[in-house]
């Protein structure tokens, strides 16, 4: 029988590859542009051939350095690239240029929140958690490779043909590798959207994992509780899903309690997710670091930074997710949850910035950007900075509530129309007749004619009726043709009813 999980201690680490967002290649001028013909962004450099040397892309620098102070990391002012020999099938070298002892950046600390999940994944009860960062490293990816199965149609026979497509090699990568500080596949999962979210916020990375320029790989074991030695970790690789990884450690994380407590012994080796079948499969054994044999790049010189780069780099970076979601929570008083949905991304943070400001209601705001707004922008399939709708304008119709030219039902009915683009609040209330009356004089008048061509209903609330008082409110409403001001209405209708 399997002990209960509360008897184990998961322990996991992760390192994430994140394709930095230059034009070219991190060793030469080769295009980084996606979707083009295989093998068409090539050059002598990335293809390895004799004689061609790598020179360094500043750009690669600079948003290796936005990423790391965005996670907290020290920048090395000396960094040395070295070559990391193993059989790429899909890199022409034969060995990788990354960084091993010296690397741009490492020792770093980062707090991220964290939830615990009920069985369908819904967070509760979020907390800080501290993680450490090891360091973030510069180096170039692999190309791909794309395998056609036993008798292929595209063939014609039965052998086996595998392709490879070295666009993506040499593409600039950013791998950043924690310590292993993860306790539960939940906290892992939280780590790695704060880190993408993070890399899309300096404009270090798109950080896209359907794309696949963000990949993950968790090393995973287990220890009894109260053990002090590391169990032996598998490897999980090539990770392109939050979900897929969250649930791939869980699946190992119960195989290897399942086979220690049934006297077996865990493999170290690196494992592959399969989403169709919910299960892991070995990929190869795992080598150690010492099996990559590296060395120092000879053909490039140490990499040097200095302080001045450094705090431009800080300078020039906007202001961290986590320290505006805080800044919301304080000055705008939102909940931590309203603050982390309006900084879930930056072009969101600052179009909510801007509509509160403009409208001098942050609450109001919050409500319509998360609530109306959002699932207008999902019914037309668009995202928050290709809105129709300015921060201003919205700002605006929330100014015409707030003013009462028009009220929360006729605004929803309104935002609709601004959609369309190049209309504004005022347009629309004008051309559709919809501001309110706010005249007490033509609402005093509404109101006696309303009461009067009620007699019943009104003799009926004199004598205790008080729910016929909703039925009056209705009333004057549509005598109104729906302008009149409801909480005018309300106040005025109560005063006369009880004359």
């Amino acid at each position: 029988m399997v002990t209960s999980n509360s008897a184990w201690e998961t322990i996991i680490g992760l390192e994430i590859h994140a394709q930095l967002s230059t034009d070219t290649k991190i060793f030469c001028a080769c295009s980084t542009q996606t979707g083009c013909e295989p093998n068409a962004n090539t050059c002598p450099v990335c293809l390895g051939l004799p004689g061609a040397l790598p020179v360094l892309n500043t750009r690669a620098v600079e948003l290796a350095a936005r990423a790391a102070l965005a996670l907290g990391l020290k920048i090395n002012e000396r960094s040395v690239f070295a070559r990391k020999n193993y059989f790429y099938p899909d890199l022409p070298k034969g060995y990788q240029i990354s960084q091993y002892d010296e690397p741009f950046s490492e020792h770093g600390e980062l707090t991220i929140m964290t939830a615990t999940r009920d069985e369908a994944g819904h967070a509760r009860d979020w907390q800080p958690k501290r993680i450490g960062i090891t360091r973030l490293h510069l180096e170039e990816d692999a190309g791909k490779n794309m395998h056609e199965p036993q008798g292929s149609a595209a063939t014609g026979d039965d052998n086996n043909y595998s392709y490879v497509d070295l666009n993506r090699a040499g593409t600039p990568l950013a791998e950043i590798v924690t310590e292993p500080d993860f306790r539960s596949s939940w906290e892992a999962y939280d780590y790695v959207n704060h880190v993408r979210r993070a890399l899309q916020w300096v404009d270090a990375s798109d950080a896209d994992m359907e794309k696949g320029n963000l990949r993950c790989e968790a090393n995973v074991s287990v220890r009894r509780k109260g053990a002090t030695e590391f169990g032996t970790k598998v490897e999980l690789k090539n990770l392109n899903s939050v979900r897929f990884m969250q649930r791939a450690i869980d699946y190992e994380v119960e195989r290897h309690i399942k086979l220690i407590e049934a006297g077996g012994r865990i493999v170290q080796q690196t494992l592959l997710w399969d989403e169709r079948t919910n299960t892991t499969r070995p990929m190869r054994s795992k080598e150690e670091a010492h099996d990559y044999r590296y060395f120092p790049e000879p053909d490039l010189q140490p990499l040097i930074v200095s302080p001045e780069f450094i705090e431009a780099t800080r300078h020039a970076m906007p202001e961290l997710p986590d320290a505006r979601r805080d800044r919301f929570m304080r000055d705008y008083e939102l909940s931590f949850n309203d603050a982390s949905q309006l900084t879930a991304e930056l072009a969101l943070a600052d179009y909510y910035e801007r509509a509160a400001r403009s409208s001098n209601n942050p609450r109001a705001a919050a409500n319509w950007v998360r609530g109306d707004l959002a699932r207008e922008l999902e019914t037309r399939n668009l995202n928050i900075a290709q809105s129709p709708v300015s921060a201003e304008h919205l700002a605006a119709l929330i100014t015409a509530i707030d003013t009462n030219r028009i009220n929360g039902k006729q605004a929803k009915d309104v935002l609709p129309l601004m959609m369309t683009g190049g209309v504004t609040v005022d347009e629309i209330i004008k051309s559709r007749g919809l501001e309110q009356v706010s005249d007490t004089g033509e609402i005093e008048r509404i109101i006696i004619e309303t009461i009067a061509a009620n007699p019943k209903q009104f003799e009926q609330y004199k004598a205790g009726k008080e729910a016929l008082f909703g039925f009056f409110v209705g009333a004057v409403i549509k005598q109104s043709q729906g302008k009149a001001n409801p909480k005018l209405v309300n106040e005025m209708l109560r005063a006369k009813l009880a004359e």
